[in-house]
């Protein structure tokens, strides 16, 4: 799936770039990229299976379908591989994959002489990558949905069932509130507006933290750690989003964000965690992903697909990535 997802990401950016073009106007260059491997300890990964997908021109009579070339190989006992070819592509796609780990992918644009700087065209034609590849553990059966929707109702906190995957009641059919939503919406004159999400919780000890994922290190199969944090939790986070005419909107939202939560907390009487549930969201409120596991005290967000608690769920609300 990896691979189809790239090839098509190379398929549409040939169509862009040669609209209104012939294909015999674009000229092949080599290019070099050299890739090393290494595991989430930091260490090489030797015998991983690379593949690095690029555009093939057609001949003039069957420039309506583009193909793609392919340099494969596997790492060496440094984790290291390198991959060269001369061609007319812009892009390529390096697909990584081990039998025990999740794959992981990245996207390089190559750009052709005299499209920038001289400098800009022989760096991003060698590049280097060091990407990580995650280790398969132990995915386990979660509560998991996709999301893309609205908070029903503004200015006071609405509940939202993980377990239920719906709003709690009169809103929905959940029953117990682990996340609350709050909408706050400020339209002015001109047509200026502000928009105000706050994303609470209602036990002490429950909250929320982000986490990132650099883009240098591809992108895995997993974008989670294995296991969520065991503290660092906040008790809210706040969400703007700022709306004037004419004018980019300016909004803290990103949909590259991503979080670990912990519901459901209970505390002893000395201040620390009895028990609690934990889990992850892949995205931005309020577009996202969320997985929660329901065995309490266990912080392992490693999900299994084939494992959805939430069983039944419409196409596009099922979540497929681990």
């Amino acid at each position: 799936m990896i691979m189809k997802n790239a090839l098509t990401f190379l398929c549409l950016t040939l169509i862009m770039f040669t609209n209104g073009c012939a294909f015999g106007q674009l000229t092949q260059y080599p290019w070099t990229a050299t890739i090393k491997i290494v595991g989430e300890d930091g260490n090489p990964v030797p015998g991983a299976d690379v593949s690095v997908a690029y555009n093939i021109l057609p001949p003039p009579a069957d420039a309506s379908q583009p193909t793609y070339g392919e340099v494969k190989g596997l790492t060496d006992d440094n984790g290291m591989f390198t991959a060269s070819h001369t061609d007319s592509s812009w892009t390529f796609g390096i697909t990584v994959t081990k039998v025990g780990y999740y794959p992981t992918h990245i996207g390089h644009e190559l750009y052709q002489p005299g499209q920038f700087d001289g400098k800009t065209v022989t760096a991003n034609r060698n590049p280097s990558f060091t990407l990580v590849l995650k280790k398969i553990g132990k995915p386990v059966a979660m509560y998991a949905r996709r999301l893309n929707t609205h908070v029903p109702a503004l200015d006071k906190p609405v509940g939202f069932d993980l377990m239920a995957g719906d709003w709690v009641a009169p809103n929905g059919k959940g029953v117990n509130s682990d996340i609350f939503f709050t909408g706050h919406f400020d339209k002015r004159a001109g047509g200026e507006s502000d928009f105000t999400l706050t994303v609470s919780f209602p036990n002490v000890g429950d909250g929320i933290q982000e986490f990132a994922v650099p883009d240098s290190a591809g992108v895995s199969g997993l974008r989670s750690t294995h296991e969520a944090p065991a503290d660092g939790y906040q008790p809210q986070w706040v969400q703007t989003d700022n709306r004037k005419p004419g004018e980019p909107v300016e909004t803290n939202r990103d949909p590259k964000r991503n979080y670990y939560f912990r519901v459901r907390t209970v505390l002893d009487s000395n201040g620390n965690v009895k028990s609690a549930l934990y889990g992850k969201i892949y995205g931005d409120f309020m577009e996202f992903s969320y997985y929660l596991n329901p065995t309490p005290n266990a912080r392992n967000v490693e999900f299994d697909p084939k494992e959805d608690l939430l069983g039944g769920l419409p196409f596009d609300a099922q979540v497929k990535a681990p």
